[in-house]
């Protein structure tokens, strides 16, 4: 984590984090207009944030976005404060709080995160029953093509709909699927309510997208979870959930624990 905190002791690269933070989402040209900065020194102080996993991108188009990414900041939260009393950790918790709160304000977030693992491997763990219900607790029964519904079965709950389908499927680079159906069984198995589970039944369906890119001897993944409404409910539990699963993934995979890879085809 010495990138983090290099990363942060820059008052200039903090002012992009807190515009970021008042905005998500933002061009590089926006941010040069908001905190009238040259276009090279925000080029340059973006860099180092992208180099330290505090901001990832990505394209809509020709525009390239920028978003904080709470991976980071989590990763702190759960191997380090543990060790050391809350008054001298005061600041990490205030700042991992601030930066998983822009997500949940935003109807679309990213999360950036690197794995030392293979494509395929990850492929497998985001796919495999065998996989999934070691860290997530869940798994999905399809084939994984492209209009293929999807069941989800979690906690002895199973959840089987006909708009719980796969949208995009290139193995080992790309994964999109829509976010699954909120049900009564689901609800009770999780202990919420009925008030808030009619919020999520009357929200529209959000989808998630895992875009895998293999570097020298580790793989980024972005998580892309978007189509939600203003104010969204769902936004603000999967914003609650994804750092800790995402964390919990990259722990299964490097400890070799896993089951072995499949063979590429």
């Amino acid at each position: 984590m010495d990138e983090v905190f290099r990363a942060l002791a820059d008052p200039s690269r903090r002012r992009l984090l807190d515009s970021l933070r008042a905005r998500n989402g933002q061009t590089l040209r926006e941010l040069c207009r908001g905190l009238d900065m040259a276009r090279q020194s925000v080029s340059k102080h973006l860099a180092v944030l992208e180099g330290a996993n505090l901001v990832t991108t990505v394209r809509r188009g020709r525009e390239k976005l920028h978003y904080l990414n709470a991976m980071p900041v989590n990763d702190i939260a759960a191997r380090w404060i543990s060790r050391y009393d809350q008054s001298r950790v005061q600041a990490l918790s205030d700042l991992k709080h601030a930066l998983e709160g822009t997500v949940m304000r935003r109807p679309e977030f990213v999360y950036t995160s690197y794995i030392r693992t293979t494509p395929e491997r990850l492929w497998q763990a985001l796919t495999d029953p065998v996989f999934t219900e070691r860290y997530w607790g869940v798994t999905f029964e399809t084939d994984w093509k492209v209009g293929s519904s999807i069941v989800v079965r979690e906690q002895g709950v199973t959840i089987a709909d006909p708009a719980q389908v796969v949208l995009e499927s290139e193995p080992y680079r790309r994964l999109s699927y829509t976010w699954h159906t909120f049900t009564t069984e689901w609800a009770a198995a999780h202990g919420f309510g009925d008030e808030l589970l009619t919020k999520l039944v009357n929200e529209p369906r959000s989808k998630v997208t895992f875009d895998i890119h293999e570097l020298r001897e580790m793989v980024r993944l972005t998580v892309v979870h978007d189509d939600f409404e203003p104010g969204s409910a769902v936004a603000d539990m999967a914003s609650e959930g994804w750092p800790r699963l995402l964390s919990d993934l990259k722990t299964l995979l490097e400890t070799g624990a896993a089951p072995p890879a499949p063979e590429p085809t």
